[in-house]
Formats: structure tokens, C-alpha cells, sequence
């Protein structure tokens, strides 16, 4: 099992930037690919990016390829998400969630989640 706890979000203008914290409690987190999901009001749930267990490796959306990056250090049990050049549609409840070794793009694929936290981002 294990659990993971979002930090980080909040308001911002356009234009601005945030940094996201995933802190992970329990098994070995270095054992484990993290991706950080989006979900906007009325939207399903979807892939911003992901690194791999090692974090030698990372994959994005392409809607913000080139504004976030993700890094991880294994030490703290943590993960990043920074983002950059944030824009309205930006806005989403942003959630961590765990697999084991290897990055993938979907929902289904991530066995441990966070709660989300909140990221705005006003025009």
C-alpha cells in the first residue's frame, strides 16, 4: 500500500507558476513510476505527465510539453509537478497517483492515489 498526500496548489495569475509535492508514505516508493493527472469540472480525469522509477525517464501531455517537468527524489519519498507558463485552462484539481516501475498514460493504469489539490489559474 501506499499513500500519497498532494501539496502545492493554489491561485495564480496567468502567465505564473506553481510547484506541486506528492509525498509518498509507505512501501518503497523508489519501486515506483508517479504521474500527476488533472481533472477540470465536468471533465474526465487526464495524463499531464509521469516519470519513471528511476526518474532517468519522463513522459508529458502534449498541452503542457515544454511548461511542466516533473522530477522525483527518492530520497524524500517526494514528486514534483512545475509548472510554468500556467494558463486558464490549467485549471484543475491536480492528483498524484503510483505505479509500479514503468510510466503509462492512463487512469486504470495507477493502483495509489492522492486526494488532489486545487490549481487555478485566472486570466
Amino acid at each position: 500500500q501506499v499513500q500519497l498526500v498532494e501539496s502545492g496548489g493554489g491561485l495564480v495569475q496567468t502567465g505564473g507558476s506553481l510547484r506541486l509535492s506528492c509525498a509518498a508514505f509507505g512501501r518503497t516508493f523508489s519501486s515506483y513510476a508517479m504521474g500527476w493527472f488533472r481533472q477540470a469540472p465536468g471533465k474526465e480525469r487526464e495524463f499531464v505527465g509521469a516519470i519513471n522509477w528511476t526518474g532517468n525517464s519522463a513522459d508529458y501531455a502534449d498541452s503542457v510539453k515544454g511548461r511542466f517537468t516533473i522530477s522525483r527524489d527518492n530520497a524524500k519519498n517526494s514528486v514534483y509537478l512545475q509548472m510554468n507558463s500556467l494558463k486558464p485552462e490549467d485549471t484543475a484539481v491536480y492528483y498524484c497517483a503510483a505505479r509500479l516501475h514503468y510510466t503509462a498514460v492512463g487512469v486504470a493504469d495507477y493502483a495509489f492515489w492522492g486526494q488532489g489539490t486545487q490549481v487555478t489559474v485566472s486570466s
